[in-house]
């Protein structure tokens, strides 16, 4: 149990990192109010970021190639 709960804490705080991010771009809530963590039944933690409209895909892409934005 104590490694599922270490690897739920890592996706949330992943999961939270995501969501700070696509706030700080200007993206409303409706964006990304719906990233969630994932454990698989393995262990395995996961973002789940979803189906997102090609815009905001195009933005989250831009931050990602821009260096030091976002800091």
């Amino acid at each position: 149990m104590g490694t599922y709960r270490a690897r739920r804490r890592e996706a949330t705080e992943a999961a939270e990192a995501i969501r700070a991010a696509l706030a700080a771009l200007g993206l409303p809530e409706r964006v990304w109010g719906s990233v969630r963590p994932v454990v698989t039944h393995r262990g395995t933690p996961y973002v789940h970021i979803g189906m997102v409209r090609a815009d905001v895909a195009e933005k989250m892409a831009e931050a990602m190639r821009t260096p030091g934005r976002g800091r």
